[in-house]
């Protein structure tokens, strides 16, 4: 029986001393890597930018005061649509102490002035009837007399102007109604009635009453990154795609390219306008986010392998090439030159024929 267990004993070690050299040699080998194999195919490359910006409308115009006062009258809401002329708003003039005392006191002097020449004109009217004076001197003095009507005229009219904004005289060219100096549709109305409004001068840009944009003109407004700017060029078409309307794609055409770059983020970026074309802006809003898609280059019917299988070196390029497969694969490194690129494929200009076929990813190790 003893003899029979130290038998057995003797096949356990003998099966685990086995087990564990086939064990050591099998890892011991060097791993077998096998690859995909890829075959080059004809087929487009076409490489485009994608741009970020906004839709606006070209011509958009802040619509301010000419004088300064209190609203009291607004006639328009966003989204009304205006003609060049129509009367936006009115406003109050709240007027100077200075100014309208000033004004007062030529009122004053101009009515003495008239009674003045009144008196004169009406003494010598009656010397002249008596032959006292001579024709000359009588019609200098109706002249004055008239004069003087004239400038308590004008003193009451610029009275009227500095006291409440209006002329007498062009009522409905009064500087309190502020009026479109465009046609189109009004954006904005940042005022309300009784808001205080100022005038633009030298120190102050004036309040904005109302903004008007022609609708019917828009622009793509972006910026392009100064690696691609040298490529892109007037006159080149985008297609534009508004995240808020995905069933919306408008047509334009680049016509503005900055001369100088900004810089934000640490890079140089370029803005680009481009106008859409009248038949694609049905149904836009000035503000819109957008992206624009411009064709940068196009190359149809031509050798393309996938850009994963290009080995970049420097400014040389390199694929492998299946030489042999049996009993491992062996590959050639192969220099070739590329063409265009759209991030997927890349064109192959010369070293390969389209029935090679070369190294791909790893499939199994």
């Amino acid at each position: 029986m003893k003899k029979v267990f130290k038998i057995l004993l003797w096949i356990v070690i003998a099966a685990i001393f086995v087990g564990t050299f086939v064990f050591l040699y099998l890892n011991s080998r060097p791993e077998k890597t096998t690859y995909a194999i890829i075959s080059p195919e004809y087929g487009d490359i076409e490489r485009t930018t994608v741009l970020t910006g906004k839709i606006e409308p070209r011509d958009e115009i802040n619509i301010k005061p000419q004088i300064s006062g209190i609203i009291t009258e607004i006639n328009v809401e966003p989204g009304d649509i205006v003609k060049e002329g129509d009367v936006i708003a009115r406003i109050k003039v709240i007027p100077e102490a200075s100014q309208l005392s000033s004004a007062m006191s030529r009122v004053e002097s101009a009515k003495i002035s008239l009674e003045d020449a009144k008196n004169k004109f009406e003494r010598n009217r009656t010397l002249f009837e008596k032959k006292v004076i001579s024709r000359e001197e009588f019609e200098t003095s109706e002249t004055t007399y008239q004069q003087a009507r004239r400038e308590l005229e004008a003193a009451n009219d610029s009275y009227a102007i500095v006291k409440d904004g209006v002329s007498r005289y062009n009522a409905s060219e009064s500087n309190t109604l502020v009026r479109a100096t465009i046609g189109g549709l009004i954006l904005d109305v940042p005022v309300k009635v009784g808001t205080s409004v100022i005038q633009a001068n030298t120190f102050n840009d004036g309040t904005t009453v109302a903004t008007i944009a022609d609708m019917s003109n828009l622009i793509f407004k972006g910026k392009v990154d100064e690696t691609e700017v040298g490529q892109i060029a007037v006159g080149m078409p985008m297609a534009i795609s508004i995240g808020a309307l995905p069933g919306l794609t408008p047509t334009a055409r680049i016509e503005y390219i900055a001369p100088k770059g900004t810089e934000e983020n640490g890079a140089n970026t370029f803005e680009i306008k481009a106008a859409l074309e009248a038949d694609s802006i049905s149904g836009l809003r000035a503000g819109y986010s957008a992206n624009a898609t411009v064709t940068i280059s196009n190359s149809a019917g031509v050798l393309t392998i996938p850009e994963g299988v290009v080995e970049f070196a420097g400014d040389s390029t390199f694929v492998y090439l299946l030489t042999d497969s049996v009993p491992d694969q062996q590959f050639r490194r192969t220099p070739v030159t590329t063409g265009s690129s759209d991030g997927i494929n890349i064109e192959v200009k010369s070293g390969i024929e389209s029935t090679a076929r070369l190294r791909g990813e790893i499939i199994k190790k």
